[in-house]
């Protein structure tokens, strides 16, 4: 009876947790959820001030009826609800790498998961967290688009340069979309140098997205409010009946009448959907439902209320077509509207932005970006990234097409096609992520290509008759981008190859050191290579010219993967190479494309900490001959204390205490065993004691300085890309060394040219 009685209790208190649970998870949703406003939205929300302006800056205009401005509002109208509604809300974000999107993460999905791409890694199938989903039977039209994949070669290299001109464009659009924002917000104003606008806003690119994301969300929200309400007001002021063209009829209508003018209009028209791309770029940030909450309750309402309202008052006053937007505003309001129309440009800047610095560390991590400096604003979130010189250079860009076009048509001409070229290119993505991802049927993936694919092509073929008056400046920039990136990728890969051809066998390095004499000196050595088996040619090069290296050393190689973040469980990959006697080890440190690097002194001891806890694994693993994971909670217990004390002692016990002298700082181990366990302790703390000792010795970082050139037998194409572009590309990139932040004081690098 009591135990009766004291049931119900039980499942209120269960009620309670759950309810209490529930109510966390919506209360964090909605906080996502406001976070993103300062940073996701902005460039969507901002296009009301230019749509109307640039899609009657042409030859189409406004006749005595209203079919033109209720075809263009009809237009606006399901171009905002088919595209970045129905495309990317409710679909697109489905198709997220583990929470990361963009294009990009689309491909590096297609690489993990279909095994289409060129970026697959060996390494990366090991892990729990991204194989946890049952296989499901693959599809014939599947199998088949697989197989045709695997077999041509030709087209997984078409595919990889397709997903970079759409990553080059989405770089195109950071340039764009603060020259347009700005220009068109101020243009309420005279003002002379608009461009000092933009140069505030790039340098407030330090901070961080999380501190900028907090503090313009106010601003967007303020912003959407102001447009919603006034297009409220100008619809029941102006004419009411605007409401009529959310009937597609009119579109037809409008194109019947208007004929090619009406075609051409479209290149003005498609920047109403500028901002989608990044919504699916900047989703790493935040979560899906945050995301589809704010879009669906908040910006797309208030969007439509905009353009409808604007409609409203051209109707009645199509004198002032050219400034409609300042126009259309209450005399009371107009100032208060325009300062917050000029801050919100930044905001809306903010979203592209942040998405071009996303989406060039991804590249950059998958080694198709040269080495640049990353700086993470926030220690809790690894995607807030701050990338300094493409900061600067994003704002050269812009004040470059400020000064060089003064026109907002011609700037809008070369933003549209930029931002169409984009959808297009995930639109095609999206076939293959349907097909070989989620494995649907083929039918379901060509209804969303041609449905959505048709549309972006009728808009894409506008903005490409646009090409001469503006439109050439995003191709340009796309193509010397497209350049350097696949240049880049093609002189790694090229790099990569060398080595694994060229690396040198164990038996016959060992035989080799046996014959040249040669010397183990006192310390611990780190050889960072990208070889993850065998020696490499550039460690066998550097023993065959000075033959002498540490009494222990540690091949490390360091991989990026195809998927946004590696849990700390399995990111090290530790095992011997050759017989104990020889203290020859291997450590394999795996990250994700998302995740930052290192504090360079922690993750020494980190390495050192992995091969301890490997040496008391060793007698599980001794035979196997493979890596093996070292999880982040190991049998032994790992303390790093920061102190200045001079002194370093190994005592007979398990417990060590090691100085690195010049950093001033201590790090101990301290190994727990049972009263059983004590011979088996001595047995491991021989290896390990030796170690530390070496450790206390010295430490020295030997990375390799090559040189990549191309045959003399190789075409000149090859030449150029290798010897030119790829040279120069290497030159003007950091260097492995200060990527890898090793101190000049203990670094050894080896020089060596390779010929591919």
């Amino acid at each position: 009876m009591d135990v009766e009685g004291g049931l119900p209790a039980v499942q209120s208190t269960g009620r309670r947790r759950t309810s209490s649970s529930s109510w966390g998870l919506q209360k964090a949703t909605l906080l996502l959820a406001y976070q993103s406003f300062g940073v996701v939205y902005g460039d969507l929300c901002i296009s009301p001030v230019y749509v109307y302006k640039n899609t009657f800056s042409g030859k189409l205009r406004l006749h005595e009826e209203d079919e033109e401005i209720l075809g263009v509002l009809s237009l606006v109208f399901w171009s905002l609800t088919l595209i970045p509604l129905l495309k990317y809300i409710i679909l697109v974000l489905g198709a997220d790498d583990n929470g990361e999107g963009g294009t990009f993460a689309l491909y590096s999905l297609m690489c993990r998961r279909s095994r289409i791409g060129l970026l697959n890694n060996i390494h990366e199938g090991s892990l729990s967290a991204y194989n946890q989903k049952e296989p499901r039977e693959e599809l014939k039209s599947s199998l088949a688009i697989k197989c045709f994949f695997e077999k041509h070669y030709s087209l997984r290299v078409v595919l990889l340069l397709f997903v970079l001109m759409g990553t080059s464009m989405v770089i195109g659009d950071g340039v764009f979309t603060p020259t347009m924002s700005v220009l068109s917000a101020v243009s309420g104003l005279r003002i002379k140098f608009p461009e000092l606008h933009e140069i505030g806003l790039f340098a407030l690119q330090h901070c961080g997205t999380h501190r900028v994301g907090f503090l313009f969300a106010p601003i967007l929200l303020a912003w959407l409010g102001c447009i919603g309400g006034i297009g409220i007001y100008n619809i029941f002021k102006w004419n009411p009946s605007v409401i009529r063209a959310l009937s597609p009829y009119y579109i037809y209508n409008f194109f019947r009448k208007a004929g090619q003018d009406g075609w051409s209009s479209l290149g003005g028209i498609v920047l109403c959907i500028t901002g989608a791309e990044a919504m699916f770029a900047d989703l790493g940030h935040f979560s899906k439902l945050s995301l589809r909450l704010g879009f669906t309750v908040v910006v797309y309402p208030c969007l439509v209320l905009a353009y409808m309202g604007e409609a409203a008052y051209l109707s009645k006053h199509r004198e002032d077509l050219q400034s409609s937007f300042y126009k259309a505003l209450p005399d009371r309001v107009f100032w208060p509207v325009l300062v917050i129309a000029t801050l919100a440009t930044v905001v809306g800047s903010q979203a592209i932005i942040s998405a071009t610095f996303s989406i060039i560390s991804q590249c950059r991590a998958l080694g198709c970006f040269p080495r640049i400096k990353v700086v993470h604003t926030s220690s809790q979130v690894h995607g807030q990234i701050y990338i300094p010189e493409v900061n600067w250079v994003l704002m050269f860009l812009c004040l470059a097409v400020t000064v060089g076009f003064r026109d907002t048509e011609m700037i809008g001409n070369a933003y549209g096609l930029a931002v169409i070229l984009v959808m297009l290119a995930t639109t095609c993505l999206m076939f293959l992520v349907i097909t070989t991802v989620w494995n649907r049927n083929v039918l379901l993936a060509a209804l969303f290509t041609v449905g959505f694919g048709s549309i972006e092509l009728m808009y894409l073929s506008a903005c490409l008759a646009k090409v001469p008056h503006g439109g050439w400046l995003p191709l340009l920039l796309s193509l010397v981008t497209l350049l350097a990136m696949s240049t880049w990728h093609y002189g790694t890969k090229k790099k990569k190859e060398y080595e694994l051809q060229n690396k040198v066998c164990l038996d016959r390095f060992l035989s080799l050191s046996s014959g040249i004499g040669l010397v183990r000196v006192p310390g611990v050595g780190f050889v960072y290579s990208s070889a993850v088996n065998g020696v490499p040619p550039m460690f066998a090069h550097f023993v065959t010219n000075f033959p002498a290296f540490h009494r222990v050393l540690i091949f490390v190689s360091i991989q990026t993967l195809t998927v946004p973040k590696v849990s700390p469980d399995e990111r090290f990959l530790v095992g011997r190479v050759g017989p104990p006697a020889n203290q020859l080890f291997r450590c394999v440190v795996r990250y994700g494309y998302k995740e930052g690097r290192w504090d360079h002194f922690n993750f020494e001891n980190q390495l050192l900490m992995k091969v301890v806890e490997f040496l008391e694994m060793q007698e599980e693993a001794a035979d196997s001959g493979e890596l093996s994971v070292i999880p982040a909670s190991p049998r032994a217990q790992q303390l790093v204390d920061v102190d200045a004390a001079p002194t370093a002692s190994c005592s007979s016990s398990s417990a060590c205490e090691i100085d690195p002298g010049v950093v001033s700082k201590r790090v101990r181990f301290e190994e727990r065993a049972g009263a059983g366990e004590e011979e088996e302790g001595e047995m491991k703390s021989g290896e390990v004691k030796t170690l530390l000792e070496e450790r206390e010795s010295g430490v020295s970082y030997m990375i390799g300085h090559t040189c990549v050139q191309a045959h003399e037998s190789s075409p000149a194409v090859k030449k150029f890309a290798v010897n030119v572009v790829y040279g120069f590309l290497r030159r003007n990139s950091r260097r492995p060394a200060a990527e890898l932040g090793v101190p000049h004081t203990s670094l050894i690098e080896v020089g060596m040219t390779y010929t591919v």
